[in-house]
């Protein structure tokens, strides 16, 4: 234990009647000056203690906490099924047993059925919950909207124009659909082969509009144990309608929403039933307000006819490998920051590429700057783009187009 510090010796003042008035009036000075000084030590040395006994204090604190936590029993978490006059029926997570508990009106004031609650050995209640939300589905929020504009994206203006008018215009602009009488559409579906764009042009919305984007893919809603994939696809869509307007894009949807089978093992049975509660939470739109759905796959011929019905996805829109019209478009907007020479073709190149598709003109760009690298240029030529289409062609291994989606 560390004792405390010792006080300064306390002056004293001894003056000599036969001092003169001069010598007083000095030793009275040295006096006073050594009375400040004591002072100021006992100041800085009341400080140091005022800030021990803080410190103290807050020790005291937590061993209190600590000391009443060890004491105290644990407790459980429930949901109150129903709130009566003579109680409240809570039901215990883990067990499901059902338990009528008294009325406290200082914890209980504002319980309603739903509400979780926290209860001790006794089922009495002793403190309401916030709701639950999978904090996975937390984690699938984007924040900070992606660097991408539908200027990005070349050769799909329709697709992009059917877009916007699905997803954006009902949440911008909501009355224009009342004008004409119409319901706005409830979700997009968009499909075709890998890399033309259709997350590109998700990404685009999530830029372009001001709602909330959730994101998520459907592979992540396949979960190991019985209804939690269930239960992540009913908090998802509660974090949508906690943060309208919301755009919900789900990514391979054919990972959940494939057609059914008869096939009984878990697995497949879980899956169907994670891919039930989207059919349900997808129903509901037309009450949720501001919330549209953007879902995408590469295997249209996948997907079961529930998923397709209007009234889930209103449009299903195709995204196709691009024209030649469409690929120059997409070689323009990824070599736009490229020091290219002025002999590059990029129409000549584009006619070369028949059958690639917007990702695949991208990494031909990259590879003809990688060869230019090479050389220790730092202008691309035509002749890279040559050799990149080249060692396209060459690390193909099917007969048919470069890459692409057969």
């Amino acid at each position: 234990m560390s004792r405390s510090p010792s006080l300064p010796e306390r002056p004293h003042l001894d003056l000599d009647p036969d001092m003169s008035p001069e010598e007083r009036l000095e030793a009275l000075r040295d006096h006073f000056e050594e009375v400040v000084e004591v002072n100021q030590k006992l100041e800085e040395q009341l400080e140091v203690a005022h800030d021990r006994r803080e410190e103290l204090t807050d020790e005291v604190d937590s061993l209190e906490r600590e000391n009443r936590t060890l004491k105290s029993s644990s407790l459980y978490v429930a949901t109150a099924e129903e709130v009566t006059d003579d109680g409240i029926i809570i039901k215990q997570h883990g067990n499901n047993q059902e338990v009528l508990t008294e009325n406290t009106a200082a914890v209980t004031e504002d319980l309603e059925a739903g509400d979780r609650v926290a209860i001790d050995d006794s089922f009495g209640i002793q403190a309401v919950l916030d709701p639950e939300t999978d904090a996975r589905a937390q984690a699938m929020q984007i924040d900070q909207s992606p660097a991408v504009t539908y200027d990005d994206i070349g050769g799909l203006e329709e697709q992009t124009q059917e877009v916007v008018e699905t997803v954006e215009d009902p949440l911008s602009d909501p009355k224009q659909f009342d004008a004409v009488g119409i319901e706005p559409p409830s979700g997009v579906l968009l499909h075709g082969p890998p890399g033309t764009g259709k997350t590109m042009l998700a990404r685009a919305v999530a830029n372009e509009t001001d709602a909330t984007f959730i994101r998520m893919a459907g592979s992540e809603l396949v979960q190991k144990f019985i209804g939690e994939g269930a239960k992540l696809v009913r908090d998802l869509f509660e974090l949508a309608s906690e943060h309208e307007p919301a755009v919900i894009f789900i990514d391979e949807i054919d990972a959940i929403a494939s057609k059914r089978t008869e096939s009984k093992t878990s697995g497949d049975a879980e899956v169907q039933r994670t891919m039930m509660q989207l059919l349900s939470e997808m129903d509901g739109f037309e009450d949720r307000g501001n919330i549209r759905i953007i879902a995408a796959t590469n295997r249209f011929d996948m997907l079961d006819r529930a998923i397709l019905r209007p009234g889930r996805f209103d449009r299903l829109i195709e995204v196709p490998e691009p024209d030649l019209e469409g690929r120059t478009r997409i070689l323009e907007i990824h070599t736009d920051d490229m020091n290219l020479a002025d002999a590059v073709d990029l129409e000549g190149i584009a006619a070369e590429t028949e059958g690639f598709t917007g990702a695949e003109l991208a990494s031909l760009a990259t590879e003809a700057g990688m060869f230019a690298i090479r050389d220790s240029r730092a202008e691309v030529t035509m002749a890279d783009f040559n050799n990149a289409l080249e060692k396209v062609r060459e690390e193909d291994d099917t007969s048919g187009t470069p890459i692409a989606f057969a």
